[in-house]
């Protein structure tokens, strides 16, 4: 298909109302996803929610490679299928939902730059302790992730994403850090998250954005998620706003509309 006919399907499945029976894809939840993708497909959830825009979890163990960018969560509405938040939020924003025009372009630039602080730090030290902390990866990581399959094949799609993964950790300079140094990194963003917040009940006032659900996400996930200890979870309940943030969307989004799942508690 050229790109002009391309385009022409896109603008057509755009005008299109968002369909009851729209499906969002991610790995299986109890024993195979990992705490990034978790996040992730937490994040779009969130947006979904807060655009109020229905859609129905569906957990395969093959999400990853159903995917068409290889990365979860994906979203099947019509005869679309949109991989990952960024993609996901200019598909909604083309069907005539949007949490961010609201903004003046001075509040967009800013909520794009805390988007890329939360990809470029939390989601990049979640990556690297599933696979670059020898704990965690001989615990869980490995486990996890080979769950669905018979042996060889776990142990080899394990290795070869960890790989992967150790791969871009070395091409973004994070190949030697230590963990202590990747806690702190997640300290001084949860900082930096915790003052733009202030006593907000979102980033930017009364209504949450995109920026909103990336952030419950992630904090959620890490807030809920067992690993082999709690010093990653322990750097976010050092910001109390952050933690009644989590609360408050959690409560509002999901408990209120019959998708709770595990509460956040602090210590």
């Amino acid at each position: 298909m050229s790109l002009v006919a391309e385009a022409f399907v896109s603008q057509i499945a755009a005008a299109e109302p968002w369909p009851e029976n729209a499906t969002l894809y991610q790995q299986l939840k109890g024993e195979q996803i990992l705490l990034s993708d978790n996040a992730a497909s937490l994040a779009v959830q969130a947006f979904l929610q807060m655009c109020n825009l229905p859609v129905k979890v569906v957990c395969r163990a093959n999400a990853e490679y159903m995917s068409p960018s290889g990365k979860v969560p994906f979203i099947h509405v019509g005869n679309q299928v949109v991989s990952e938040l960024g993609p996901i939020v200019q598909f909604v924003k083309a069907k005539g939902h949007s949490l961010s025009d609201g903004l003046d372009e001075v509040q967009k630039a800013e909520m794009k730059a805390y988007m890329e602080l939360v990809n470029n730090m939390l989601l990049t030290a979640e990556l690297y302790l599933q696979w670059c902390d020898e704990a965690t990866v001989g615990e869980i990581t490995h486990a996890r992730y080979g769950s669905p399959y018979p042996w060889p094949l776990n142990h080899i799609l394990a290795y070869q994403k960890q790989w992967e993964v150790k791969r871009k950790m070395k091409a973004i300079g994070w190949g030697n850090k230590t963990l202590d140094q990747v806690l702190e990194d997640v300290d001084q963003c949860c900082q930096a998250l915790s003052q733009r917040l202030g006593t907000q009940p979102y980033f930017f006032n009364k209504q949450p954005t995109e920026l909103d659900a990336l952030v419950f996400g992630h904090l959620y996930t890490i807030l809920t998620t067992q690993l082999t200890n709690d010093e990653l979870c322990e750097k976010v309940k050092n910001y109390s706003n952050l933690l009644a943030f989590c609360r408050r969307i959690e409560q509002h989004y999901f408990e209120d509309r019959g998708k709770g799942s595990s509460s956040i508690r602090s210590s």
